[in-house]
């Protein structure tokens, strides 16, 4: 059980890791338009339509959860929306490679630390053979972030990619920033169990339960997400949805296929995050949001490895690479051994 929840969290960090992939492909698109169009499908279309099919009495469910459920899971959803669109900032003082080294070590401590906290389970994670492995991975986790992280920098540097803003105090502290709004999204899941608890209640299976929360979650995201883009949209000259939208058809037609691909792939990573959260044990859920980003890390520079993203960085950034992802494995390892116990 406790496997087969660790390789559904891989699943969906893979999944997490490549759902750029195709939004790069979009051209002649502004990234809002690009960003907005991918968000439709993964905040709206499909949370929604999967719990239109999983929901036997849908409008009556979400009437039935307690308002202070809906709000904090709403404004936690928000929280990360802030955060999302705050990564753009941080690689613009830090660089790509280090910014979202920073801000996801950050979020991972952060999401994974403070659930448990708050619901005065520090004994859990200090007294028990499970915690202190959990810790202990979450250390090691952070540990190869680094280094994978130090890799992409020096990759970056071979290349001859500069950060033309470069600030590194600036940096740091947006990327800090960024880091702590991002895990909103762990605080929302962690907020809306009363909703799974009610889906199970109301007939749906275990391993699809979490599922209807993410139409409160993916919504506060989408609130945030929308407002920075058609804001952009409408107010910088240099941007203009109408521009966007009177490309050729065949643009248009492959530009959303590929917008919609790739927000279809981020949706799929807590598709299979609540798979996996659904196979560990409810003592431990505290596991699920290091594994995710520990997984997200190590199948980004799987990924980069397979686009060709360091074929001009051999030699040590590649090693270093390497290095990195052998930790993050030891450290999902380790965790797992501490489940286990």
């Amino acid at each position: 059980m406790v496997i087969a929840g660790i390789g559904w969290h891989m699943v969906g960090a893979a999944s997490a890791a490549s759902f750029y992939a195709p939004i790069e492909k979009v051209k002649k698109w502004s990234w809002e338009t690009t960003w907005a169009v991918a968000g439709i499908f993964s905040w709206i279309i499909l949370p929604i339509g999967v719990s239109l099919i999983l929901l036997p009495h849908f409008f009556a469910f979400y009437s039935g959860i307690a308002s202070g459920v809906l709000l904090r899971t709403f404004l936690f959803g928000c929280m990360w929306g802030v955060g999302n669109v705050n990564y753009g900032l941080t690689m613009r003082y830090l660089g790509m490679s280090l910014g979202i080294g920073v801000a996801i070590g950050v979020t991972l401590v952060v999401g994974t630390i403070i659930p448990p906290l708050a619901h005065g389970a520090l004994h859990t994670l200090l007294a028990t053979r499970s915690g202190v492995f959990t810790l202990a991975g979450i250390a090691l986790a952070l540990a190869g972030i680094a280094v994978v992280s130090w890799a992409g920098h020096l990759k970056e540097r071979r290349q001859g990619v500069r950060v033309e803003e470069f600030n590194l105090t600036k940096g740091l502290l947006l990327a800090v920033l960024c880091g702590i709004f991002s895990s909103g999204m762990s605080f929302a899941i962690d907020a809306a169990a009363p909703m799974a608890a009610a889906a199970r209640h109301a007939g749906v299976a275990p391993l699809y339960a979490a599922l209807p929360s993410y139409v409160i979650i993916m919504g506060g995201g989408a609130l945030v997400n929308f407002a920075y883009c058609f804001s952009r949209l409408a107010f910088l000259r240099s941007l203009s949805l109408r521009r966007d939208l009177a490309e050729p058809r065949p643009t248009l037609v492959k530009n959303s296929a590929m917008a919609a691909s790739g927000g279809i792939m981020w949706y799929l990573q807590f598709f299979f995050y609540a798979w996996g959260a659904a196979n560990i044990p409810l003592r431990l859920s505290y596991v699920n949001w290091m594994l995710h980003m520990s997984g997200y890390v190590l199948f980004g520079g799987l990924v980069g490895l397979a686009l060709g993203e360091w074929r001009s960085a051999q030699g040590r950034p590649v090693r270093l690479l390497w290095a990195g992802m052998a930790i993050i494995i030891l450290a999902a390892n380790l965790v797992g051994l501490g489940m286990a116990s």
